[in-house]
């Protein structure tokens, strides 16, 4: 059996495939930074939803980096854990 590091890799490897997984980057790193957040907190979704008013669903799909979410959702989400949302820009290297 692959390891998901290899089975990645090897996808990674299509141009097709790397031009989807690279559109989608921002999103992923979004739900990364939000999950890590929560476990900073020492949360579970449950508790996220409670303290932000909706259900644990919407917690995971918010975490699952398939949409963006709005500055006002993430706002919501960082106070719930006792944080809060900074936004930045960064420029990119210059190749």
């Amino acid at each position: 059996m692959k390891s998901l590091k290899t089975l990645k890799a090897e996808l990674l490897a299509d141009p097709a495939i790397r031009a989807e997984y690279d559109a989608h980057a921002a999103e992923y790193e979004t739900a990364r930074e939000l999950i890590a957040a929560r476990a900073r907190a020492g949360l579970t979704q449950a508790e996220v939803a409670a303290r932000m008013g909706t259900d644990q669903s919407t917690i995971a799909r918010l975490e699952s980096g398939k949409r963006s979410p709005s500055l006002r959702t993430l706002q919501r989400y960082a106070e719930a854990l006792g944080a809060r949302a900074v936004v930045r820009i960064e420029l990119l290297p210059v190749s």
